[in-house]
């Protein structure tokens, strides 16, 4: 596709509002949710014997990087200001169609050849501290020639720590490399970000089997369905992004080197671990499904065999009484002060008795 050479123009706000209210509004219209972090700008600009890192104040400041010798890394984190992103794709020259696709989140993961920049957009997910669950947001990586754009949602949560890590001190072979190492780089973290998501699956539905099978409950059946639901945004997430990094692979671009071709072969195979592991913890949490339904059938049946046993043993008793009833003309309790009061006790405590009984067996459980 070819870049338009007509300068950004950003609406005005009426115009907004209609393109934002109205479905079928323009290409190119980016509807920025009011909830949106506001952009801040970072740079990490290197090569073999240096490296810094700046805040940026405005998408300006970053143009005398663009075509330096240096690799340039600009880290956008929020876009949460529409006249900053308009801004900021005027300096990078970004394809009206290309920053829509950067801040109208959520977006399937794809690549995009745009001539002289490469679009790359990625989901990435980060394990929540306690354990249960993640967050997920989008990562938009532009690829220029000296130059990698990265547009995330928010500043809080990200993985792209060890990379930056590994520019400051040096460490491997990041700095001696070029552009499209970094964007390497960064998608191999992206992709290794799973990996703790789903050791922590792993553990959960280790519990849930324990569970299941001991103590079965409806809160059981909750849990599995949200371990279940969860799994399915992972596979949404993965999947794609497996695909685009084999369209990386397989169509050559001259923004991407053979040898680092190389490397996203080894990425693309983290993809397949990780998609692979999304469909067995999935397959699992089927047959957890199957356990639960299965525990419960059986404790079922146990309550009803402890009950027609007890049916079975006052069925006699009973059926005397119903053809006899209380018509003997010899009954010592019917002239006895305290007979009446005898016979209430006596009732109670085997109501008692058996609802003892029933507690102990964990009978008593809610089932709501």
């Amino acid at each position: 596709m070819v870049r338009p050479n007509t300068p950004f123009s950003t609406p005005q706000e009426d115009e907004w509002e209609y393109f934002y209210d109205v479905p079928g509004a323009a290409p190119g219209t980016l509807n920025i949710p009011t909830d949106a972090y506001p952009p801040k700008f970072f740079l990490i600009d290197y090569s073999n014997s240096s490296a810094s890192r700046l805040h940026l104040e405005s998408p300006e400041a970053c143009i005398p990087y663009l075509d330096s010798n240096s690799v340039s890394w600009v880290d956008v984190q929020g876009f949460g200001n529409e006249d900053v992103m308009y801004r900021l794709g005027k300096v990078f020259s970004l394809h009206p169609l290309v920053l829509e696709d950067v801040v109208n989140v959520p977006q399937r993961p794809k690549i995009e050849d745009y001539e002289r920049q490469l679009v790359i957009i990625a989901q990435m997910v980060v394990p929540k501290p306690d354990g249960m669950g993640f967050w997920r947001e989008q990562v938009s990586l532009v690829l220029g020639q000296h130059y990698l754009l990265t547009v995330q949602e928010e500043p809080e949560h990200d993985c792209f720590d060890p990379v930056r890590h590994r520019i400051r001190v040096d460490k491997g072979n990041i700095r001696s490399r070029g552009v499209d190492y970094l964007a390497y780089a960064l998608l191999d973290a992206i992709i290794d970000g799973f990996f703790p998501v789903l050791e922590d699956y792993g553990e959960r539905i280790e519990v849930l089997e324990n569970e299941v099978v001991s103590s079965p409950t409806p809160q059981t059946l909750e849990k599995i369905h949200l371990v279940r639901r969860e799994l399915l945004m992972l596979r949404r997430a993965i999947w794609p992004q497996r695909e685009a990094i084999n369209t990386l692979i397989r169509d050559a671009s001259p923004l991407i080197s053979h040898d680092v071709q190389i490397y996203l072969r080894d990425c693309y195979d983290h993809a397949i671990q990780v998609l692979d592991m999304v469909e067995t913890y999935r397959e699992l949490s089927s047959s957890l499904m199957d356990v639960y339904l299965s525990s419960i059938s059986n404790r079922m049946n146990e309550v009803m065999k402890v009950l027609t046993v007890f049916s079975t043993l006052f069925m006699p008793i009973t059926f005397v009484v119903g053809v006899y009833g209380m018509n003997f003309e010899f009954m010592p309790e019917l002239k006895w002060r305290w007979g009446y009061l005898s016979v209430w006790i006596l009732m109670l405590s085997i109501e008692g008795g058996l609802a003892y009984f029933f507690w102990r067996r964990g009978w008593f459980r809610s089932n709501s």
